[in-house]
């Protein structure tokens, strides 16, 4: 028999032990990778499991559990994953049908079933998931691109900037401190100018690659403006985002950045801010201090961190 399904899950859920052995068998034929329970109880626990199959065969009338009462479980189930059901049932009256179609099943066949006609069925069943498959991944690149930087990957402006609100929210409900880093690139310009837009590029992605090496798994990094970077760092104190910021300065004047036009020196300039001493302030607010110490970073010849004014006998590492 020809194998028309690789690697597919399928549940089947018949508690007549001979239909269910036909079931099996001839589903491991066309190649589907098949559970066999014997009653809606066990179907409802395999469907609801971590890597619970997508395509499912129930018998309408089982013990403790029936068919559609399981359509109707992971129906309410509201997950991304979608699971596409067949139900076996030996009524034949209209009214029985649209019962099944209601309660959430996607297509029927009758007892005593065709092996060629749930072949068929099935194989309409795998194209849905497919589709379905198809608009999530749609879905997902969708909002990849709407929140991330085509070049970079990392958030964009818009996000790293609701992703700084939401934190300084969450700081002032917790009663915590969060800080905020903007890091610019220095004498980028110049970088394009002598090596061209290529090794430009080939800079800002692994400048972003060892800046989101070198922060926490639950802090935020954003490509602000074109060579300017947002950084979000929750749970600290001022001392805590200053040292912070002086190691992230540390990862990039430490060591030149390869590209095709050759090595090429880079460092940054940082100013950085944190809620504990302005903890009544608003994410713009914070944001002109951490761009005022910026400046003031620059201003002093580069390639080191400033504090928000009020901080400024504060020491870094």
């Amino acid at each position: 028999m020809k194998h028309e399904e690789h690697h597919i899950k399928i549940l089947v859920a018949e508690d007549d032990p001979t239909s269910r052995r036909i079931l099996e068998v001839f589903l491991n034929k066309l190649g589907y990778e098949v559970t066999a329970v014997c009653n809606g109880k066990e179907a409802l626990q395999v469907l609801q499991s971590e890597d619970a199959p997508t395509l499912a065969i129930l018998d309408w009338m089982m013990p403790e559990v029936s068919g559609t009462e399981v359509c109707q479980a992971i129906r309410r189930d509201r997950r991304d994953l979608y699971t596409y059901i067949l139900l076996l049932t030996a009524r034949t009256q209209k009214a029985n049908i649209i019962e099944g179609l209601e309660a959430g099943a996607d297509d029927y066949i009758q007892k005593p079933f065709d092996l060629d006609e749930l072949r068929v069925r099935l194989r309409t069943g795998c194209r849905l998931l497919q589709l379905h498959e198809q608009l999530i991944a749609s879905r997902e690149a969708y909002h990849q691109q709407a929140s991330h930087d085509s070049l970079t990957g990392l958030w964009n402006h818009n996000e790293i900037l609701s992703l700084a609100e939401r934190e300084l929210a969450r700081s002032r409900r917790e009663g915590t401190s969060v800080g905020l880093i903007l890091a610019d690139l220095d004498h980028f310009k110049k970088i394009n100018d002598r090596f061209g837009h290529l090794a430009g590029d080939a800079v800002l992605c692994e400048v972003t690659q060892r800046l989101s090496a070198a922060v926490r798994p639950y802090d935020f990094i954003g490509r602000f403006g074109g060579e300017e970077f947002l950084l979000v760092i929750t749970g600290c104190d001022a001392i805590d985002v200053c040292n912070h910021a002086e190691r992230l300065r540390a990862c990039i004047a430490n060591e030149p950045v390869v590209t095709s036009a050759g090595p090429i020196a880079v460092s940054l300039s940082l100013g950085a801010v944190s809620t504990d001493a302005f903890s009544e302030e608003t994410a713009e607010s914070l944001l002109e201090m951490a761009d005022q110490a910026l400046y003031r970073s620059k201003a002093k010849g580069r390639n080191q961190v400033s504090i928000a004014p009020e901080l400024e006998t504060i020491s870094c590492l």
